[in-house]
């Protein structure tokens, strides 16, 4: 997400650093056999099925705790409580933004990802999402290079496949940043959905990441490619290591800049399912 640092959440990481335990484990078995697009074999998936008000499966996501505003001047504490991300019992997941005083905050959330659980190499990385709407709301779906503690970000990798102004309700961009391109200098683009406001309906997000390509689609639209010719003159390409992918709501913060009197509480991201893919030989 736009210009992130990592420095506070290297802090926020560090109790969930990845159990040796786990090493070679395998992932959890597939929630709902699902069909592979044509040039694709899905490998991983989370359906969020599950009883209403149940966490999100802890062989898949870990929580993100913390409200140092998260290196982008973010307003909210993320927890790891249901209250703020946990399952409908509809087969989907709820992340709820509130407005409430919790750890020296004035508003809750949260933050998942599959750290230590799954970090791939290339794929296609989708997930069907109906997003919240409100001023200063900035929810998003993206990968974060799994080497970030050792080399630090940018130079980790970060891969937004969706993030979204909540001010902005036809309108979501994808970008990639890396050394040299960055925070606002972040290679992206922004595509409008026609037809409705985002937050009416559910919609499909996703990146195919090759080595040496990245494309953003939604609905099955292509709308952006990057390649390393497209980098700033002598900048490096880092996206050829495991990442691992995230779903949060945040409050406010540099991309979307403050609430205001019309950001109306709680706001929900509904998450229909999460799913990865790798090429077909």
């Amino acid at each position: 997400m736009t210009t992130r640092r990592l420095l506070p959440w290297l802090a926020a990481l560090g109790a969930l650093a990845c159990d040796p335990a786990r090493n070679g484990r395998a992932d959890p078995p597939p929630t709902t056999a699902q069909p592979s697009h044509a040039d694709w074999r899905l490998v991983w998936q989370d359906e969020f099925d599950g009883a209403q008000g149940s966490l999100p499966s802890p062989e898949r996501w870990q929580a993100d705790v913390g409200g140092d505003g998260w290196g982008n001047g973010q307003y909210e504490h993320n927890t790891a409580r249901a209250e703020n991300a946990s399952l409908d019992g509809e087969g989907h997941l709820l992340i709820t933004a509130r407005r409430e005083q919790y750890g020296g905050n004035d508003f809750t959330s949260a933050r998942i990802n599959t750290r230590g659980r799954f970090e791939p190499t290339y794929g296609r990385f989708e997930a069907r999402i109906q997003l919240p709407t409100g001023k200063g709301i900035w929810p998003a779906f993206w990968m974060l290079g799994a080497d970030f503690q050792k080399v630090g970000w940018p130079a980790c990798g970060e891969i937004d496949i969706m993030e979204h102004r909540g001010q902005l309700p036809a309108i979501v961009r994808g970008s990639l940043h890396g050394p040299g391109y960055s925070g606002g200098e972040n290679l992206g683009a922004e595509h409008v959905v026609s037809g409705g406001k985002l937050y009416e309906d559910y919609h499909l997000y996703a990146v195919e990441w090759d080595p040496e390509r990245i494309r953003w689609l939604v609905d099955g639209v292509v709308y952006f490619e990057v390649t390393p010719k497209d980098l700033p003159a002598g900048k490096r390409w880092v996206f050829d290591h495991p990442h691992f992918l995230i779903l949060n709501v945040a409050v406010g913060g540099n991309f979307v800049g403050p609430i205001d009197g019309t950001t109306q509480f709680p706001q929900v991201m509904r998450v229909d399912y999460v799913r990865a893919y790798t090429r077909v030989e």
